[in-house]
């Protein structure tokens, strides 16, 4: 899918929504990297790798003409015993400076279209809550918060 805008009149971005690849890895590190989630190249193409074999995961990227990827997001559909399956995000970030020009929108869009191929009918995300310029964007996209939650993560050792 190829996305024009224009930002305030004046400002046009030329932008293709496609699916990531491996070789997206060093565009997608960088974007993470700028978005506050520290990851190697090494770590995203491992991560890249396994992700293009499950059938249930998608991960998409906005390039521009020069082929550079200023923009990603990945969902996933979420299956749990006590609900129907839902379509959730697992991250999804926009270059600083290509931010208002549509490309997130696009990429919300482009998820949203693949999860309804699928017969899912309900997009979850969750965002820090110090994030208040995402929640304004969700939040014009038409998403409602449904809860206030807090997140506990414990480091568990594996035997080997």
């Amino acid at each position: 899918m190829i996305l024009t805008t224009r930002n305030g009149g004046n400002l046009e971005t030329k932008a293709e929504i496609r699916g990531a690849k491996v070789g997206d890895a060093t565009e997608l590190a960088g974007l993470s990297n700028q978005f506050g989630y520290p990851a190697s190249v090494g770590d995203i193409e491992i991560r890249m790798q396994t992700l293009e074999a499950l059938p249930e995961h998608r991960v998409l990227v906005a390039s521009l003409e020069d082929a550079a990827v200023v923009g990603w997001i990945h969902v996933y559909i979420a299956m749990q015993v006590e609900s129907n399956p839902f379509g959730e995000l697992g991250g999804f970030v926009v270059a600083e400076d290509h931010r208002r020009r549509g490309i997130g929108s696009s990429l919300l869009g482009a998820a949203e279209t693949w999860l309804t191929g699928r017969g899912i009918e309900t997009l979850r995300i969750r965002s820090r809550s110090d994030r208040i310029d995402a929640h304004a964007f969700f939040e014009q996209a038409g998403f409602s918060m449904t809860k206030d939650q807090r997140v506990f993560d414990k480091q568990i050792m594996i035997d080997v």
